[in-house]
């Protein structure tokens, strides 16, 4: 059976989870939610850059991503600032949806599912 380890784990969630071969993580949100969907969301994928390096990988293999935007005329924007970033010709499954999030602040959440 596959070991399961835990990153930056807090009382509520781990920010990780790695089971075997798939790293698995949070959905995750701006340092700063007062800040322009644009900025939340480079700030968002640059924390997913950190925690799948921790994890042992990259952008490059990512199988799942699911979005959240507080409202989709932020689609545009967001997806511009993902456009740069996403790994070309590696890019995974995706869903965007648009939902309430933690705070009203928040303009973009993001989670995602890679392979080691």
């Amino acid at each position: 059976m596959a070991s399961i380890q835990r990153i930056e784990v807090g009382a509520r969630m781990s920010k990780a989870v790695i089971h075997g071969d798939t790293v698995y993580l949070a959905g995750i949100v701006a340092d700063d939610p007062k800040a322009d969907v644009t900025t939340q969301t480079k700030q968002v994928l640059a924390e997913i850059d950190r925690l799948l390096a921790a994890a042992g990988t990259d952008k490059t293999k990512l199988l799942r991503t699911n979005i959240w935007l507080a409202d989709m005329k932020d689609f545009g924007a967001m997806n511009a600032v993902w456009d740069s970033w996403v790994s070309a010709g590696n890019t995974p499954a995706r869903a965007t949806v648009e939902a309430s999030l933690a705070t009203p602040d928040y303009k973009v959440e993001i989670m995602v599912v890679a392979a080691k």
